[in-house]
């Protein structure tokens, strides 16, 4: 059986494991690092936090938060994982530590373990030093039983002694200054030294960053063997030619909220991605998982359909390829057009022009970190106000995630006018087709589905439309 290798904490390890197990019992379990807590095992709470490093360029390692409770263990494979033991001083708190504890932001203390991880895990970060990406750190993390304003000022303490770093983004300053342990120095060296080739994977399911799947199937995963594809070289980057860009489908949604030129095509991307998911999450979750899992509300899917995208598949093989729009993917509930064998290699979309406007909008119990009720995307190009094309999205109200064909095709070529798009709406109505569930009544999604409709115009063109443009139909 292949050994998984990687470095935990300060201990190199090997392991036979199944390489589907999740990381959360392997450290508990056969490693007794109970100090990574088990709270809700779908992701949501953070008191399973922990680091992953990766060795960058063969010099440098990068480390990200993620939830171990829904990550399998083999993709630890040839990485750093920090635990919050691994984060200890000798005998003294550290930098974290101190802030939570001269804050008053613990009290039960079942959570903070986590609160460590995330703002130590924001420390080694690349991200700006400043008050919102540390809040944006511990957005995964939830406390039950202390108030937030005494956490955030936890973050914010951490956040004051990281203005003394500047430039210096070394292991020594935050050795120095108490956020790290000095063993920290010899991470780089020592993955170097491991041997990590790829394993070679057994017949299994496919598993990239696993966030929907170990919400889902857990048990099945973890008892049965997984074809992990995470580390697939082919099936990551992201790429810019000829106004085309192209995601590999292994990229992630931090990879998307880290990438400078998209971010200047999309301007507002990382607003739109932080109603996605924690940061947590945003640092595991694969595209190509959240386009097969088929949910009806799968953001990404909604996001990449407004986009007109087109994803090319191949099989494992890499022998044959073949590309189909995503529109024309989703078949029925959770059924989809990929064969046996089959993966979703990228996904291809044309870069917005300066006539091209995107909004994304997403309604859910709570602000962020929620499924949601409704969502919604659109993508329209205009020429003197006249609509050239339009594409549109909506998820929670079909069995798929729903690309509006007729709603899409009636506002090409029209006048970009109030009337306009209350006509649209009258033909978005008769394409959806709502169910009542937990997230709300069929009636409820009919109205969240006209009123994201709505505020896409509201917030693409505010100088042209207001709210009494179309509060006769609210």
């Amino acid at each position: 059986m292949p050994m998984i290798q990687f470095i935990l904490n300060n201990k190199t390890i090997k392991t036979s494991q199944n390489s589907g197990m999740t990381l959360l019992d392997f450290v508990r379990y056969e490693q007794s690092l109970t100090g990574t807590k088990i709270g809700c095992r779908e992701g949501d709470c953070g008191a399973c936090t922990v680091l992953v490093g990766t060795l960058k360029n063969n010099e440098h390692i990068e480390y990200q938060s993620i939830t171990s409770c829904i990550s399998p263990l083999g993709n630890a494979h040839g990485k750093h994982i920090v635990t919050v033991e691994g984060t200890n001083l000798q005998d003294k708190l550290t930098t974290a530590q101190e802030a939570m504890k001269a804050n008053y932001a613990t009290q039960c203390g079942f959570c903070t373990p986590g609160f460590v991880v995330s703002l130590t895990g924001f420390a080694l970060s690349n991200s700006e030093k400043n008050h919102n990406n540390a809040l944006n750190a511990i957005s995964g993390n939830i406390c039950r039983c202390t108030g937030y304003k005494a956490i955030e000022k936890a973050a914010y303490q951490v956040v004051e002694k990281l203005q003394d770093q500047k430039t210096d983004n070394s292991f020594n300053w935050l050795i120095k200054n108490e956020f790290i342990p000095d063993y920290f120095k010899s991470i780089p060296k020592r993955l170097k030294d491991l041997d990590v080739k790829n394993i070679q994977q057994p017949k299994g399911k496919y598993v990239s960053g696993g966030t929907d799947l170990y919400v889902q199937q857990a048990d099945n995963l973890v008892d049965n063997s997984v074809h992990l594809i995470a580390e697939k070289d082919y099936l990551k980057e992201i790429t810019f030619n000829n106004n085309i860009c192209t995601i590999g489908s292994n990229s992630t949604v931090s990879d998307l909220w880290n990438n400078t030129e998209l971010n200047a095509k999309l301007p507002n991307l990382r607003k739109y991605l932080k109603l996605v998911s924690s940061e947590q999450i945003r640092n595991m979750a694969s595209f190509g998982g959240n386009l097969v899992n088929a949910s009806p509300i799968a953001d990404m899917a909604i996001f990449f359909l407004a986009l007109n995208s087109k994803i090319t598949i191949t099989n494992v093989e890499e022998e044959k390829e073949r590309i189909i729009s995503l529109k024309n993917f989703y078949q029925g509930y959770k059924t989809y057009d990929l064969k046996e064998g089959e993966l979703i290699k990228n996904i291809t979309f044309k870069l917005p022009t300066d006539q091209t406007f995107f909004n994304f909008e997403k309604v859910c119990k709570r602000t962020h970190l929620d499924i949601a009720s409704v969502n919604s995307a659109i993508q329209i190009s205009l020429a003197n106000n006249i609509i050239s094309t339009a594409h549109i999205s909506i998820g929670g109200v079909s069995a798929i995630p729903k690309y509006l064909h007729k709603t899409s095709s009636f506002l090409a070529g029209k006048t970009l006018t109030s009337k306009t798009i209350i006509e649209a709406n009258d033909i978005l109505q008769e394409e959806i087709s709502p169910i009542s569930d937990v997230r709300g009544t069929s009636d409820y999604k009919r109205l969240l589905g006209r009123q994201l409709f709505f505020a896409h115009f509201i917030e693409l063109f505010p100088k042209q439309f207001t709210l009494k443009d179309f509060v006769q139909h609210a």
